[in-house]
């Protein structure tokens, strides 16, 4: 709930009325119980949701392009990243995504739909974890589930160690924000979530963690 209420305030403060979010649950397959909790959760809120179904278009068709680039806030849910980069360059979304990030539509997700921004991030799309191209709109890699699964973690390491651009790891319940240019800030909802800075240097691969704020639940 704290995090619905950062994106809304996010969304309405760039939109200055009430603003339209959207969900893309691609990664997940569209599934009905992503996409009935998020209007569980914004259908009450001063915005306007909306849903982008990917796989439902042919009993729902909309033109991709005029609907994302009228949205203040376009949210990715989480899933299969290898999956979702695959159905998405079906459709030419990475493409309408990046023309909305640059026309200053807020761009928000967690898990795949975290990772997909980045130029690279840990999939366990094929069953083990691995390293995945994304969207390549924000500098450097993304890890998630750090706390949560050890495995993925050790790949994330040794994948920055061989070469993937350093970047950031996430515990679940934590975050990053980036307004404007410049380094993120971290968020987290959890006390003990944290953020991570991870870099490769001549002594090996580093795990900074970052100072987080904390958002209390309403």
């Amino acid at each position: 709930r704290a995090v619905s209420e950062l994106l809304l305030r996010l969304a309405t403060e760039r939109a200055g009325r009430r603003p339209r979010i959207c969900i893309v649950p691609t990664a997940s397959g569209d599934t009905s119980d992503l996409i009935g909790r998020f209007y569980a959760t914004f259908g009450e809120c001063p915005c306007e949701p909306s849903d982008v179904s990917l796989f439902r278009l042919g009993n729902r068709p909309m033109t991709l392009r005029d609907h994302l680039l009228a949205q203040d806030l376009i949210y990715v849910g989480g899933g299969s990243l290898l999956n979702l980069l695959a159905v998405w360059e079906a459709h030419e979304l990475g493409g309408i995504l990046s023309q909305a990030w640059r026309q200053g539509v807020v761009l928000a997700g967690q898990s795949a739909g975290a990772m997909c921004w980045f130029e690279a991030g840990i999939t366990k799309s094929s069953g083990r974890p691995q390293p995945g191209a994304g969207l390549g709109l924000l500098q450097g890699s993304l890890c998630v589930h750090y706390n949560d699964e050890p495995e993925r973690r050790a790949a994330y390491l040794d994948a920055v160690g061989g070469g993937m651009p350093d970047g950031y790891a996430l515990d679940d319940y934590a975050g990053l924000l980036w307004e404007g240019d410049g380094s993120p800030s971290a968020l987290t909802v959890r006390r003990g979530a944290r953020a991570y800075r991870v870099k490769s240097g001549e002594t090996g691969v580093t795990e900074s963690p970052l100072p987080a704020r904390f958002l209390p639940a309403p």
